[in-house]
């Protein structure tokens, strides 16, 4: 059986210019806003990932609100859906 990524599903069925991607951060994304075709990101996936490579727990929590979470990248900027409540 062949497994797709949320974001692997998303660029075969959208054109692959439509969007932008966070570098190092493709398994937090969940989803598509399907007006302004923006990509949807957890999280909880997000320092996950952080930990994951190697930073502690809170540290990857300030990196991801200072550094991931107030970034712009123009009106295609990722949407943050914040679903780290258990973390």
């Amino acid at each position: 059986m062949n497994y797709y990524t949320t974001l692997e599903f998303i660029l075969d069925t959208f054109p692959k210019g439509t969007f932008t991607i966070v570098e190092g951060f493709d398994s937090a994304v969940i989803g598509l806003e399907e007006y302004s075709l923006r990509l949807i990101y957890s999280s909880s996936k997000c320092i996950e990932i952080l930990v994951d490579d190697g930073m502690e727990l809170n540290d990857a929590i300030d990196y991801f609100e200072y550094n991931l979470k107030n970034m712009y990248l123009g009106e295609k900027t990722p949407i943050w859906c914040d679903d780290y409540f258990n973390i």
